[in-house]
């Protein structure tokens, strides 16, 4: 290993806008189980699996359908 090396000949990462960028998210625990099960079999990381299946949502502009119980929207907040 040198001692010094010359960057005066370097240029910026061109792809630095597609780096992965760290956030905190709150996922429920039979969602992160589900992708942990699932890339214990793939032999990845869940947090990859994870990404993997975001980014083709939004690849294809998926959209969630939601569901709202009725019992669960009349219930007062608190029960």
């Amino acid at each position: 290993m040198r001692k010094e090396y010359d960057f005066s000949q370097s240029r910026k990462n061109p792809y630095a806008n597609q780096l992965k960028r760290q956030i905190t998210i709150r996922l429920d625990t039979v969602a992160v189980d589900y992708f942990k099960k699932m890339a214990a079999e793939l032999g990845m990381p869940y947090q990859n699996l994870i990404n993997l299946f975001l980014r083709d949502c939004a690849i294809q502009k998926r959209r969630p359908i939601i569901q709202w119980q009725e019992n669960a929207a009349k219930q007062p907040v608190g029960r």
